[in-house]
């Protein structure tokens, strides 16, 4: 199940400004990017809704594999997770998340995914 549209982050302004300054918490298959919202990067229809959760975004490269089908089910699977841990948590209003998946993700159980990316989120301050 994808992320609701309230919890999408989305925009190539929002991504870089992540990127470039965003707070890193490393793991075996991923990598997560946490930072405080910037509103003004988001798009003009985004900014008048407030957020009642955190934004997360996914980026998973074709280095990760180059089957669209296992891209696809990693990112529902991720989705689904983030959905379950972070939906109902407004005390994480206002931030932004970006988590990344190494090329060696596509070798990892789907569960060892899942706790790496439980660790992640403990370690970033978003976790129960």
């Amino acid at each position: 199940m994808a992320l609701p549209a309230s919890m999408r982050l989305r925009g190539h302004r929002c991504f870089n400004r992540l990127h470039r300054i965003g707070r890193r918490h490393h793991g075996d298959w991923m990598v997560l990017r946490v930072m405080p919202e910037e509103p003004r990067l988001l798009r003009p229809e985004l900014r008048r809704h407030p957020t009642r959760c955190c934004r997360c975004a996914l980026v998973i490269s074709s280095k990760v594999s180059k089957r669209a089908v296992r891209r696809n089910r990693l990112r529902r699977l991720l989705h689904q997770h983030l959905r379950q841990q972070l939906e109902h948590r407004g005390d994480l209003a206002g931030r932004w998340v970006l988590i990344s998946l190494r090329p060696e993700a596509s070798e990892a159980e789907p569960s060892q995914l899942l706790e790496e990316c439980d660790s992640l989120l403990s370690s970033a301050g978003l976790g129960q």
